[in-house]
């Protein structure tokens, strides 16, 4: 049979803690499935998003020791989406992984989602969390409001519970490669590409060892970027304040008859036809503000030292 390649693709960020415990379990399943399947060859495409721990340094010792180990690394931090978008450009594989190094995503499940996709039947293979245990509860409910959220105003559905953690075909990477954007939303940017996928039932898993940088603050600003990413629907929120507005205005004026109150209910309506006007042209500039980033055509991400050039300057 010919031979296949699965590139594994990590993006990281300070995981010195947990980078050696993913290194012996990701060798250990994809060591495991060359044994069921001798066709299938590996690589381990790390992608450093600007740690500030040893997370390179260990990169580096990996390269040294087993080709099959890569990294980029980027000359500052430039975020997961950026991270993960780098990793589908720089591996070489016919099928596609992406994974957390905390091992909140399980390796071994990919010998189940290359199976699905072997058949045919699928072009990708994902995980999707059905429980929040161990998630404070605020988040949690957050999080599940935002999926109900964005799939009642976008066109592209979003499956509540999806993770980044999945297995794809060279076709599906590409697509994704296409979409260029500077301000990426990778859950949507999967789903609007289409495809066929199969999604695997998890339950939460904790980290293996360190501390998640993702916080409240964090979420809910990324939860924004889907929204202004796949949505236009908030631009329609002038209207709806208009019709409110108006609404408003003769109740104010009525009120204002009934208690011959005329300046009170005119102060009233100032104020609340201000604060309508103020929180529609935020709307309208965070729109231009994701226009103004687009038409820059910045990259979205530079690469400040990989593998190779690594290897080159040691040899020098």
């Amino acid at each position: 049979m010919e031979k296949e390649l699965i590139s594994v693709i990590v993006p990281c960020y300070n995981e010195q803690e947990v980078l050696p415990l993913f290194r012996d379990e990701i060798i250990r399943v994809t060591n495991e499935m060359k044994s069921k399947y001798p066709h299938l060859e590996f690589e381990f495409m790390f992608i450093n998003d600007g740690s500030r721990d040893d997370t390179l340094k260990l990169l580096r010792e990996y390269s040294l020791e087993d080709k099959r180990f890569r990294y980029v690394s980027f000359s500052r931090n430039f975020g997961k989406e950026s991270a993960m978008f780098a990793g589908l450009e720089n591996c070489k594989g016919d099928y596609a992984v992406i994974l957390d190094a905390d091992l909140q995503h399980p390796p071994k499940l990919i010998p189940q989602m290359y199976e699905y996709v072997k058949s045919g039947e699928y072009d990708c293979a994902g995980t999707r969390r059905i429980s929040r245990e161990g998630e404070p509860k605020l988040l949690s409910f957050f999080s599940s409001s935002f999926y109900k959220v964005i799939n009642k105003i976008s066109q592209t559905q979003i499956v509540d519970g999806a993770q980044d953690f999945r297995l794809m075909t060279r076709q599906m990477v590409d697509a994704i490669l296409s979409m260029r954007e500077y301000n990426r939303f990778t859950k949507g940017i999967f789903s609007w590409v289409g495809f066929r996928t199969k999604y695997i039932e998890v339950e939460n898993t904790e980290r293996a060892a360190g501390k998640t940088t993702w916080n409240f603050w964090k979420l809910l600003k990324y939860s924004f970027e889907g929204i202004f990413a796949f949505s236009t629907f908030p631009l329609s929120f002038s209207i709806i304040f208009a019709a409110l507005a108006f609404i408003a205005a003769v109740i104010l004026l009525i009120a204002a008859i009934v208690n011959s109150s005329e300046m009170l209910g005119i102060m009233c309506l100032v104020c609340f036809m201000g604060g309508i006007r103020l929180f529609c042209l935020e709307v309208l500039g965070q729109y231009i503000a994701k226009t103004y980033l687009e038409v820059k055509k910045r990259p979205v991400y530079i690469i400040g030292e990989t593998e190779e050039i690594y290897r080159k300057r040691k040899e020098n």
